[in-house]
């Protein structure tokens, strides 16, 4: 079985033109750099941050952000080389199909589409929650998104959510865009008044001490404590389940990185943007630092105005719990209007995100091919239609919540093999048009890699399990069905030595 027969950068470019399989190039720098700010500026600015500072790192929780920061922007400059050389839709999947071979780019694509498919789900029933809690907020009381159907409980929230971005993104990716654009202004603008008026309760005894000392680790409201919510190297090394510490440190800075997930999105959109070659470099380099830049800020604001102690007393604290217990009360409204604003945007890029990675899948005829055929408007929309539907039925009837980290092991593991594959390529096929390249390589790339896999194995064992699972219905999937319908496999057939063609 040839595995790892791999595809040439030059066959992924020619395919992204195929007629009936294409997709229309109306996306431009701001546009993919807006697109990163929407998906990575959500939900996580305004509560991971705080649930790190409370459970795991305390004050030490800027460090987390910044370590997070690090690992994503270096990831970044690697994505931004691959989409400079090869700007078709798939991003990770597609680069490791080039370099590691289609195995490989089958697991990295099945991470991605586990990613994106749990990141919309948790997404959009958040969405539902944080309306239901604005609404309160503002005087309505009674007010539920619920229906009860039997024995049956359904949130209708996340189905209306999704079903209007699905139909802007039917309706193209463009108009989609628009609408992105500004919502993302208003959130952002949020984000800055927040964190303007936070400094002004700031007090530097919160910061001390910076670095709590590590103690046992207790349930939080949901229950989450014991061996199996325990980090899987603090698990291999022998350790007792801890919370702050060098060990939260690095397990938060496992946590935060929900919160940068975004920039692999924008690369999977590569195929949708004008003069790729230097725009998409540039859009994700932008959406990256903006990120990076306000995150950091919310993290010193939530450690400085109150003590990690009373955040972790509160159960299940965001930066609204801050804004409460210095007497802000007022603020909770602002905030409780950005995080709504906030998730509707992360819901239309990661509904995109998706059904991108699905369609660069399917036109490889690893997955059923009809999937990728696109509309006269240039959009995949019988796939939109269906990645959303599933979407929607997860949100709206499952509890999704507890599967945010499994967002993180497969957005982590997808970053830890596009830095692995830039020396590869570039020992590869050194004769390539790289428009970008990343600075430091073959280093900076390979430490990425490893600090991406440090990052993973700070993730918890039932985490580790779950996406054990994952994996392996995906080599199930791969073994009956992708590896015999694969495209390249019955090129393969005519043209044996098709896949030596790259090295």
């Amino acid at each position: 079985m040839h595995v790892l027969r791999k595809k040439t950068i030059e066959q992924s470019v020619a395919e992204s033109k195929e007629a009936g399989h294409s997709l229309k190039r109306t996306l431009h720098t701001k546009d993919l750099a807006v697109m990163g700010v929407a998906v990575a500026v959500g939900a996580g600015i305004f509560s991971v941050g705080a649930q790190t500072v409370a459970f795991h790192a305390g004050p030490a929780a800027i460090i987390s952000f910044i370590i997070a920061a690090i690992v994503c922007g270096c990831a970044a400059l690697c994505y931004a080389e691959l989409a400079s050389v090869a700007p078709v839709a798939g991003s990770a999947y597609t680069f490791t199909y080039s370099t590691m071979g289609e195995m490989v780019a089958w697991v990295i694509g099945w991470d991605m589409i586990l990613e994106m498919l749990m990141a919309g789900s948790v997404i959009s029933k958040y969405w539902s929650v944080y309306l239901s809690d604005f609404v309160h907020q503002m005087g309505v009381t009674g007010f539920t998104t619920t229906v009860h159907m039997g024995s049956l409980s359904i949130d209708v929230a996340p189905i209306i959510i999704i079903a209007f971005f699905t139909m802007l993104l039917v309706l193209g990716t463009q108009i989609s865009s628009r609408v992105n654009n500004v919502l993302t202004a208003i959130k952002v603008s949020v984000v800055l008044f927040v964190v303007v008026v936070g400094f002004f309760y700031v007090k530097s005894a919160n910061f001390t001490p910076f670095i709590p000392p590590s103690e046992p680790a207790v349930a939080t409201s949901s229950g989450e404590s014991g061996v199996m919510f325990q980090p899987l190297f603090q698990f291999i090394s022998g350790q007792e389940p801890t919370m702050y510490g060098v060990y939260g440190i690095l397990s938060g800075a496992a946590l935060v990185f929900f919160a940068f997930i975004g920039f692999d999105i924008v690369a999977t959109a590569s195929e949708e943007t004008v003069n790729p070659a230097k725009t998409v470099p540039r859009g994700i380099g932008l959406g990256v630092l903006i990120v990076c830049v306000l995150y950091i800020l919310v993290a010193i604001v939530t450690t400085g105005m109150v003590s990690y102690k009373q955040l972790a007393a509160s159960g299940d604290p965001t930066l609204s719990t801050a804004f409460q217990l210095v007497g802000a009360g007022w603020a909770a409204k602002i905030i409780s209007f950005g995080i709504l604003v906030g998730l509707t945007t992360v819901v239309m890029v990661l509904l995109l995100g998706l059904t991108r990675t699905v369609f660069a899948m399917s036109r490889d005829g690893l997955l059923p091919r009809s999937l990728s055929k696109t509309s006269k408007r240039g959009t995949p929309a019988r796939l939109q239609i269906i990645g959303s539907v599933i979407v929607a039925i997860m949100a709206s009837t499952f509890d999704v919540t507890i599967l945010s980290d499994m967002v993180n092991i497969g957005t982590l593991s997808a970053f830890m093999l596009v830095a692995i594959s830039i020396p590869i390529l570039r020992h590869s096929r050194p004769e390539l048009d790289r428009p970008f390249k990343v600075p430091g390589s073959p280093v900076v790339p390979i430490l990425t890699a490893v600090a991406c896999l440090w990052l993973m194995l700070n993730l918890t064992i039932l985490t580790w399990l779950r996406f054990l699972v994952w994996l392996l219905v995906g080599f199930i999937i791969y073994f009956v069905y992708s590896y015999r319908h694969s495209i390249l496999g019955k090129q393969s057939k005519l043209m044996p030595n098709l896949e030596d063609m790259d090295d």
